[in-house]
């Protein structure tokens, strides 16, 4: 029997493991990739056409790691890929943080019973009709994403959905995608997402949030395709909730409710109007933590123990953030990003128009399995794509939606996106059972991007 479990268990994709071969991976890329470097503005981004080499000692002493930066530039040390993941935890410990607080959050919020209770009456209120629910829903978080540039706040409200699945008869893999998919189709088309639009559009010299109409068109055909896939899914419960079965709300669970309810807006709005990041959001889970243990009744013993019990469950989200970090750590040590990012373009330059829009599409999928973060890439490649694309006749708007569908496709499963990792820890889903599951749907919205894009250079967008 333990040999069947072995044999059966040992080609699932373990997501440390994935992690420790990504920073190996980064490590032997310093050793392959001549380092170089562009010239950058005071604001971070690059100026084109200053890309020089940087001269790399690379020899046996590069194997063993040094107490300190010598003066000469070295391929990373293969230590690198244990000691980058420390530095990567520094570099991402706002973000490890918050996500830690939002358990504690919800480790609290479980023990009031107040998600059971709304489902149920969200379940009676929609006859338990799962069609009419899932597009509702999807189509209200794509909304947030692509409009407003909500990403990490749907973290709260994972849990919720896992709840709803449960309660439905269906896999947890149902309630992860109707969040999952919804938030990642919105990124992809970013409608109006400033999250986004702020930093690619002006570096294109173009007016903000310019071009929406074309994309809020590509946004409905990608909702109605990640709508019908995670539909099937889904089936009609056999038996639906009837009004009277349902839990009627206690005093204390309406007033969380509507406690969530408001946390939301002010997410969103201090999000948008006080920027806040992620140590006012792991602030504000622990505040909120702290106010529905109060309502609910909680003792001090208990409401510490709840809270203490969820950021427990999100330690390996923590960890796993620190070690898709260390990726990135070890990449621009080594001085290799913006070798990749001029290679990539001196490649795409030499090709047909059509086919020059379209590789920016591929060319953005590649550097987002480098560098995670949306708005840093666009501050790295926009530079030098846009004068690339500028000469070969395609307009700043087509290559800020070649941009965009990159960035928002890759980010579907890419292993080193610390925001997904998040999500699937939350969700306890494995990485592999979502790749598996993805990849499908991440095939055919590729497809419909690049004939999007085509389109696009066809018309003059």
């Amino acid at each position: 029997m333990d040999a069947q479990i072995t044999k059966s268990t040992d080609w699932k994709l373990d997501p440390v493991l994935m992690m420790f071969a990504a920073l190996a991976i980064a490590v032997v890329m310093t050793w392959l990739v001549p380092s170089g470097k562009f010239t950058r503005e005071p604001s971070g981004l690059v100026k084109p056409g200053t890309y020089v080499t940087v001269d790399k000692v690379i020899s046996p002493a590069a194997l063993l790691p040094r107490a300190a930066e010598g003066s000469k530039l070295q391929p990373a040390s293969p230590a690198a890929i244990l000691t980058s993941i420390p530095a990567g935890m520094v570099k991402a410990a706002s973000l490890i943080f918050m996500i830690t607080a939002l358990g504690g959050m919800f480790g609290v919020l479980r023990t009031t019973g107040t998600l059971e209770v709304a489902i149920d009456r969200l379940l009676a209120l929609t006859g338990g009709k799962t069609v009419l629910l899932t597009t509702i829903l999807m189509i209200a978080i794509s909304i947030g994403s692509t409009f407003l540039g909500l990403i990490s706040e749907y973290l709260l409200i994972i849990p919720l959905f896992l709840a709803l699945s449960k309660r439905l008869g269906l896999p947890p893999m149902f309630g992860f995608a109707l969040v999952t998919v919804s938030a990642k189709i919105g990124y992809i088309a970013s409608v109006a997402n400033p999250v986004i639009l702020m930093v690619a559009q002006p570096i294109a010299g173009l007016p903000i949030f310019s071009g929406l109409f074309f994309r809020l068109i590509l946004w409905m055909v990608f909702m109605a395709v990640g709508i019908f896939y995670v539909m099937r899914l889904a089936r009609e419960p056999a038996v639906i909730v009837a009004p009277a079965q349902v839990q009627s709300f206690a005093g204390r669970h309406t007033a969380i409710i509507a406690i969530l309810g408001a946390a939301v807006v002010t997410l969103v709005y201090c999000a948008a109007e006080r920027d806040w990041r992620d140590p006012e959001f792991a602030a504000f889970y622990l505040f909120m933590a702290l106010l529905i243990a109060g309502v609910a009744g909680l003792s001090p013993r208990r409401a510490v123990h709840c809270l203490v019990d969820g950021m427990r469950s999100m330690m390996l989200a923590g960890f796993l953030v620190g070690m898709a970090k260390g990726v990135e750590v070890i990449l621009q040590n080594g001085q290799i990003l913006d070798t990749i990012v001029s290679q990539l373009a001196g490649w795409a330059s030499h090709l047909p128009r059509a086919m020059i829009a379209m590789s920016l599409v591929f060319i953005e999928m590649i550097l987002g399995l480098l560098i995670p973060s949306g708005s840093a890439k666009a501050a790295i490649s926009m530079p030098i794509l846009v004068p690339v694309a500028h000469v070969a006749g395609i307009s700043g708007q087509t290559t800020v939606l070649a941009y965009l569908m990159g960035n928002g496709l890759i980010n579907m499963f890419a292993p080193t996106s610390g925001m997904l990792l998040a999500y699937l820890a939350t969700a306890d889903i494995p990485y592999g059972k979502w790749l598996r599951y993805s990849l499908p749907l991440f095939l055919v919205l590729t497809a419909l991007a690049l004939l999007a894009v085509y389109i696009a250079v066809a018309i003059g967008y």
